[in-house]
């Protein structure tokens, strides 16, 4: 008697097995999938045209001082900080949540890690409370939104505000200047590491890593899964509640790691550190094509969203136009790239 064939096994959100993607014939689902890469490539390089554009842009309006070697390596510094920031920010999106609290995170652990009760340890002092305190916060975060089931939006605003009073109350509103040596020489002009100032070298360095992470990790996959369908991937056996601490934890990392670069290019800890960062880095993810709904994104396109922003920056600041312009600009900028997403969605749909 011929025994029954046994039932297939799901084997988990690995690649080519996605939860999230419907059961469609395989040479359908593969089609889709190549028409998804192409888009995030055409994007991509679409994003490194805008940058060509806006450097030849900004070598027209103010040859001498846009094309100096000071002002762009000035450009990619301070992208790297946003950017460090930014990478956290995009695997939050990806898995369908969000993070408003970064900007005051950053705030929060450069003032902790400048205290002079901190300087006292000298380099690996500050870099060690920069890192714990911006994983704690990431922890209190990730514990209110995956096992206390608040809102994203609710949760990291409710961080945002107690965040950045408690770097009021820690400063008393002062600026804590750092003393320690081996810090401000990181930070200073004409310091290199392998020939690449340091914290440009940390921002490729965390690019990279995020880059791996995303792509080539279980990790990376099931990021995806929750941001796309949660309920498909909890099916699936994902526990979504860990992933999700898991990705405000990641977030919290990169926000201690911006927040010791911010102490190495600034020389000091503020309570008005990371000002309005959550805006920039929510808005160069998703320049950079990553879809506020979650379940897809690219950390390539979110650094060249980072560049663009930052090269779009400085060229108002030579042009000396005043800071609100700036934000409108930025504004009109974030609108034009939802639009172009809801377009790649229906085409995407269609």
């Amino acid at each position: 008697m011929t025994q029954p064939a046994p039932p297939a096994r799901y084997q988990g959100p690995e690649k080519g097995n996605h939860p999230s993607v419907p059961a469609t014939p395989p040479s359908k689902q593969g089609s889709g999938a190549r028409a998804l890469g192409f888009r995030a490539d055409v994007r991509n390089l679409s994003l490194l045209g805008v940058l060509v554009v806006l450097v030849a842009v900004g070598g027209i309006t103010e040859p001498d001082a846009f094309l100096d070697t000071g002002n762009l390596q000035l450009i990619l510094t301070q992208a790297s900080v946003i950017g460090v920031v930014t990478v956290g920010v995009t695997f939050v999106i990806i898995g369908g949540g969000i993070d408003l609290s970064v900007g005051a995170m950053v705030a929060l652990a450069s003032v902790w890690a400048t205290t002079l009760a901190t300087q006292e340890f000298g380099f690996a002092g500050i870099l060690f409370t920069a890192v714990i305190v911006g994983l704690a916060a990431g922890l209190v975060n990730g514990v209110l939104i995956a096992y206390g089931r608040m809102v994203p939006f609710i949760a990291t605003l409710a961080m945002l505000a107690s965040a950045r009073g408690l770097a009021l109350q820690i400063t008393d509103g002062r600026t804590q200047i750092v003393t320690v040596r081996s810090v401000l020489d990181l930070g200073l002009p004409g310091s290199y590491v392998l020939g690449v100032p340091p914290l440009v070298l940390v921002f490729a360095a965390v690019t990279v890593a995020g880059w791996l992470i995303l792509n080539r990790t279980t990790f990376g996959r099931r990021t995806v899964a929750v941001g796309g369908n949660a309920e498909a991937a909890r099916l699936a056996g994902i526990d979504v509640r860990r992933q999700r601490l898991y990705l405000y934890l990641l977030s919290g990392l990169c926000c201690g790691i911006a927040a010791f670069m911010l102490i190495v290019l600034s020389g000091s800890g503020q309570n008005t550190n990371g000002n309005l960062y959550e805006l920039d880095a929510i808005a160069a993810a998703i320049i950079g094509g990553t879809l506020l709904s979650g379940g897809r994104g690219t950390i390539i396109g979110s650094v060249l969203g980072v560049l663009v922003f930052t090269t779009i920056t400085n060229i108002f600041a030579l042009n000396n136009l005043q800071s609100d312009v700036q934000q409108i600009a930025k504004g009109a900028i974030i609108v034009a790239a939802v639009l172009v997403q809801r377009r790649t969605l229906r085409g995407g749909e269609t």
